[in-house]
This record gives C-alpha cells, sequence and structure tokens, in this order.
C-alpha cells in the first residue's frame, strides 16, 4: 500500500493507498459516509460503505469531530464529479488526534474573529490559496535575480543606523550598546554591489509606523537588488521586466488558487511592458484633474495613489519626486536639482506602490552634506562613506514588498491577508 497526496492522486488511480490528513467535512447519506480529508496539499472525498468497514469503524467516522487528523486507507478511482475528479473508496479509517469543538464554523466570521484564530483559520481556503500564491511568487522571484546574474547576499536583521527614518525605528538592546531592526537593506547591499556587481537581499524589514492602512505591516518581507553601473533609466526597465515576470509565473503556475480566491485574471494578463511612466509633474496634474488636493512637493500617500491607478490598465511608474521628501541617499537629476532620479512602480486597480527605488547619490561629498542635512550621525555611517572613498560607481536599486504584490496579485483588501501572522499597529499575537 502506497502513501499518497492528494496533490498526486492521479499517479495512483487503481490502485490502494493510505492518505494521512485531517477531515475538513463530513455528510451522511443512508449507509454511506462522505468524508472531506485535507492533507495540506489539496481536499479529497473519501467515501465509506457501511458494508466494506466493521460497524465500529463506521461509526466512528460518523461521529469524528472536524478537524481531527485521521488515517484514510482505500482505493483510488477517477470520479468527474468530484472537484478533484478522484474519490478513495475507503475500506480502513483510524482517528490518529481527536479535535475538540471546531471555533470556526461554517457560518461568516469578521476579520477580527478570523485574525484572533488566524493559527487555525490558515486552514481554509482562502488563505491556503493566498499562502501557496504567495511561496510561488518569492520562488519566481528568487529565479528572476538567479537566472539574471544577480547574487543572493542577505543583509543584516540588526543595524546601527536608520536607512529610511529615525522616526520608524524600532530600538533594541544589543548588549551595552543600541541596536534597531532593519528598515531595509539597501545600504548594506550597495557594499555587496561594489564587490559582486549585481546583487539582491531577500528577508523580513520592519517600520515602526503607526499606521492602520490596508497597506501597512510593521513587520515585512522585501526583496531588493543593487546593481553596479546602472542608472536610473536601467532600474526602471529592471524593475518593469521584474513585475512582469513575477505576475506571468503566478498566472501560468496558480491560476486554481486564484479561481479559489475568485480573481479576476484579465488585469493581471494585462501586465506587460512598456507600463505607463509619468514625471511627478505629470501625476500631480493628473490628481489634480481627479479632485486631489494634493500640492506641489508633497509625497504620495495612499489615497493618492488609489486614486492615480484606480482606473489604470498596467502599472504606472512615477518617476523623479522632489528631493525634499526623499532619502539622504538619493541622486538628484542633474538637470532640475529640485527633483531626485528615483521612481515607484505602482500597481493598477488602485492597490499602489509595490517597488519604490532610484539611483544613488555616488560623490563622497554631496552625500556627507545629506547626511547632515537630514540630521542623521555621521559616525554611523563611516562605513557607507567608504563606499564612495575607495571607487565610488554608479548604481541604482530598488524594493519590492511581498505583501503589497500579493494583495494586489490575489484582489486583497488588506495587506494582513497576505502574511502568515501579520503584525499590525495593534496585533502582535498569535
Amino acid at each position: 500500500m502506497e502513501k499518497a497526496t492528494v496533490e498526486r492522486i492521479a499517479d495512483f488511480v487503481g490502485k490502494e493507498v493510505v492518505l494521512k490528513g485531517w477531515l475538513k467535512a463530513k455528510r451522511s447519506k443512508g449507509k454511506i459516509h462522505f468524508l472531506l480529508v485535507r492533507d495540506g496539499t489539496g481536499v479529497i472525498q473519501c467515501v465509506m460503505e457501511q458494508s466494506n468497514v466493521p460497524q465500529d469503524m463506521f461509526e466512528n467516522a460518523d461521529h469524528c469531530p472536524l478537524e481531527s487528523s485521521v488515517e484514510v486507507k482505500g482505493t483510488v478511482r477517477e470520479d468527474k464529479r468530484s472537484p478533484t475528479g478522484f474519490e478513495i473508496d475507503v475500506s480502513s479509517f483510524k482517528i490518529l488526534g481527536p479535535a475538540e469543538e471546531y471555533p470556526i464554523g461554517r457560518k461568516e466570521h469578521g476579520i477580527g474573529f478570523l485574525m484572533q484564530w488566524r493559527h487555525l483559520y490558515l486552514r481554509h481556503k482562502e488563505p491556503h490559496a493566498i499562502m501557496r500564491i504567495r511561496a510561488t511568487l518569492i520562488r519566481a522571484i528568487r529565479d528572476f535575480f538567479d537566472s539574471r546574474g544577480f547574487l543572493l547576499v542577505d543583509a543584516p536583521i540588526l543595524t546601527p543606523a536608520a536607512c529610511e527614518g529615525t522616526t520608524t525605528l524600532f530600538q533594541v538592546g544589543y548588549f551595552d550598546n543600541v541596536a534597531y531592526l532593519t528598515q531595509s537593506g539597501q545600504l548594506y547591499n550597495e557594499a555587496t554591489a561594489a564587490a559582486f556587481g549585481k546583487v539582491y537581499c531577500f528577508g523580513p524589514t520592519f517600520r515602526a509606523e503607526k499606521s492602520k492602512t490596508r497597506r501597512h505591516l510593521m513587520e515585512f518581507w522585501m526583496v531588493e537588488p543593487e546593481m553596479a553601473f546602472c542608472d536610473l533609466e536601467e532600474n526602471i526597465q529592471i524593475a518593469e521586466e521584474f513585475v512582469e515576470y513575477i505576475v506571468g509565473r503566478v498566472l501560468e503556475e496558480r491560476r486554481k488558487e486564484l479561481e479559489a480566491l475568485e480573481r479576476d485574471t484579465k488585469p493581471l494578463e494585462a501586465v506587460k511592458r512598456p507600463f505607463i511612466r509619468l514625471h511627478y509633474n505629470e501625476a500631480i496634474e493628473i490628481l489634480h484633474s481627479k479632485g486631489s488636493d494634493i500640492l506641489w512637493g508633497d509625497d504620495f500617500g495612499g489615497d493618492d495613489e488609489t486614486m492615480l491607478t484606480k482606473d489604470a490598465e498596467k502599472p504606472i511608474v512615477v518617476h523623479r519626486f522632489p528631493a525634499a521628501v526623499k532619502a539622504f541617499y538619493m541622486k538628484k537629476d542633474p538637470e532640475d536639482p529640485r527633483f531626485a532620479l528615483c521612481m515607484d512602480v505602482l500597481a493598477p486597480e488602485g492597490y499602489g506602490e509595490i517597488i519604490g527605488g532610484g539611483q544613488r547619490e555616488d560623490d563622497l561629498k554631496t552625500l556627507e552634506e545629506s547626511i547632515k542635512a537630514h540630521g542623521l550621525p555621521m559616525e554611523a555611517f563611516s562605513w557607507y562613506l567608504d563606499l564612495r572613498r575607495y571607487g565610488t560607481f554608479e548604481h541604482s536599486g530598488f524594493g519590492l514588498g511581498i505583501e503589497r504584490t500579493l494583495a494586489w496579485i490575489c484582489g486583497l483588501s488588506h495587506v494582513r491577508e497576505a502574511i502568515p501572522f501579520p503584525r499590525t499597529l495593534d496585533k502582535i499575537w498569535p
């Protein structure tokens, strides 16, 4: 008897198998039990006829609590009426771990309740589909960079200084000193790019932003490529190719999961280069025409991004934001120093920013002046300035947030659904 999984059940037609999993649902019709068993790879109906098993086994199955772990033995057969196309005729049924009364019933529950029981809710159809899509998205991201000559060089989680801004740092004790949870691996990426040319890091990042919007988490995952001898234009081109590729991979490999989420895939199928490109000035004009009261010089907020992208058929690349609202390391546009050589990629359908990046300042004196102007401690960036002292070079990069990108691809209303255990302003449990 072979050990089977639901995902590969087609390989076992006509064979006797053993399947271990959890009892998702059950119903009875006369002398037949219909048992839905999930094993983590999928769900399959197991048909138990009273005449084919001992009486006590038939009764045990009838009284088995939902979400109990079980072992089913039986013969696999094709059945086109089944959602999977297959069923198992049960010859043996054993309860391995009986469950207590399951707290998540079939009735509708609010998001607060489901987040409280997140550790159990992950077993259900929607989060199950989302996490499978997330895994494919992450694999596609790695494949994109690995196949294009990028080297994975991960950045530290504990850092001595800020990258994005001192007001959003999580401070932790580091023996007799103070350290911070990383906001971004970018500064370290610049060092590794000087060593390896094209690199990327991939890991968790932390922002102590007191925000309750649908786009914010305190802990999220980000992939950050950095490229030596790369200007803003090439950086944008790579970002466009990257987004097109990862969306295409999800469409190719996870159609079934997208269908389970009732995601309309037509907008995703339209994610083809070239994307829409807007200078910051053009974007401001469009926002004003749509009724926004944003002032020239302001950075975009979530409402602005939603307004700009709600009716867009493709992602929008907004480039050259005012330098005053960008980080200290952004290089200014030599043609108009009011602007930084930066870009944001905004997802359509109102989802907004999924990528932020730009060209880095490569002049030592200019960078020192920028650090002072931002009120940052020069000593904390001495190693970063060394990159300009010892062979400075033109370089660019960007960061893509996994949860925001996944929320857009899956059509989710909030990024908290895009990570197994979300960390929000008022939630750090479970």
